[in-house]
């Protein structure tokens, strides 16, 4: 198998196993050279995330505004609606869960400056524009282009698409495994690294139990409202959900998707619309993931968890990610900026989201695409009840 066939869980894995492995005995110099990478890569990184929001965000919004029909809206709508819902699942969860499970403040210091550690020098590559401008800058953009319908934009946004998704498939994802060996690597020669294994296991397995439960909400509602018995329609989506678990990809799942909707008595016509739309715009497994890691980690961090803060960060993690699953890691990427310029986290917490997100990656997917079922079945009642 060829270095590139690996799949980035199993990158991610090594990495931070040969992080511990050789930290705990690594010398001085080889640490403090793998914090100068690093140090410029969250440079590049930092400099990267508004383009990312601004090339994947803006023709996201301008194709959902063009194609902007009744059945299109309502189902947009809906997939949102889902995200949010679950959003909140995970923050009421979370904050209950989690102070039981983890030590306030044991990751207190983390990235803290003055360490032994310092790499031998540092680079500063300032964003062209800050993040909450590049959110701005891409609803405008999004919704004008949808309005004017401006052919010329229309095509420049799209390359500029192609041209971020190409940059992440072969600059940063292919880097940030060795970006995450630096870290570890210096955790683990500064004696940080204990704390934070532990709390990612408890974390991992409170989370994967959290979508096995979403799904079941989802399908209860999705049974009041088609009349249907929802056990037995989440039972009819299992190849879908196996399906994702193993591919960790919405659009690979698909075909899988559709046929399990329709097996569930949705009309072809409908599941053939909705399931292909909401494989893009629906991310209730993904906003419950990146939700939840993020109040552990504020937790940890000695962070205050505030309601409304996570209400408006869980609103636009809905609208950040939403052209982002077709890209390898493009959801978590894509959440970075928000992750720094509402909740307030450094790059080292940002680099433990990362990390955080892409061990449970599979889940998140399943889960996304488990509940794109859910929301077939309540269009089709909605359809037949317009008839």
């Amino acid at each position: 198998m060829k270095l590139k066939d690996i799949p980035l869980l199993v990158k991610i894995v090594i990495a931070i196993a040969l992080g511990i492995a050789i930290g705990l005995f690594a010398p001085v110099a080889l640490v403090r050279a793998m914090n100068t990478f690093d140090g410029i890569f969250d440079q590049l990184l930092r400099f990267f995330i508004p383009l990312i929001i601004v090339g994947l965000v803006t023709p996201a919004i301008a194709e959902v505004g063009e194609k902007a029909g009744r059945m299109l809206l309502i189902t947009v709508a809906l997939a949102y609606t889902f995200t949010i819902l679950s959003g909140l699942f995970a923050y009421s969860f979370s904050t209950a869960l989690f102070p039981m499970m983890l030590d306030s403040g044991s990751l207190n210091g983390l990235g803290s400056e003055g360490t032994a550690y310092a790499p031998y020098f540092s680079i500063s590559i300032p964003p062209a524009i800050d993040v909450m401008t590049a959110l701005v800058l891409s609803f405008m953009m999004g919704l004008g282009i949808a309005a004017t319908r401006a052919e010329v934009l229309t095509k420049g946004f799209e390359e500029l698409k192609s041209i971020i998704v190409r940059s992440i498939e072969k600059v940063i994802i292919p880097v940030l495994p060795f970006y995450i060996f630096g870290l570890f690597l210096d955790m683990t020669a500064a004696g940080k690294v204990g704390p934070v294994l532990k709390s990612f296991l408890i974390v991992v397995a409170v989370i994967f139990a959290m979508t096995l439960v979403l799904l079941l909400l989802q399908y209860c509602v999705a049974g009041i409202v088609a009349r249907r018995n929802p056990l037995k329609m989440l039972g009819s989506m299992l190849p879908a959900y196996m399906t994702a678990l193993g591919t960790a990809s919405s659009a690979a799942t698909i075909p899988v998707t559709l046929k399990c909707a329709v097996k569930n008595g949705v009309q072809e016509s409908v599941a053939g619309f909705v399931v292909p739309l909401c494989a893009t715009i629906h991310l209730s497994g993904s906003t419950l993931k990146i939700t939840s890691c993020a109040i552990a980690l504020m937790m940890m961090l000695g962070m205050p968890v505030d309601f409304l803060t996570m209400l408006g960060f869980i609103m636009m993690l809905g609208v950040t990610m939403v052209a982002a699953p077709g890209v390898p890691g493009g959801a978590i990427m894509a959440a970075l900026g928000i992750l720094g310029s509402i909740l307030g986290f450094d790059s080292t917490a940002q680099a433990m989201m990362v990390t955080l997100y892409i061990a449970m990656d599979s889940f998140g997917t399943a889960c996304n695409v488990t509940g794109d079922g859910a929301i077939a079945l309540i269009m089709d009642k909605i359809g037949k009840s317009r008839k």
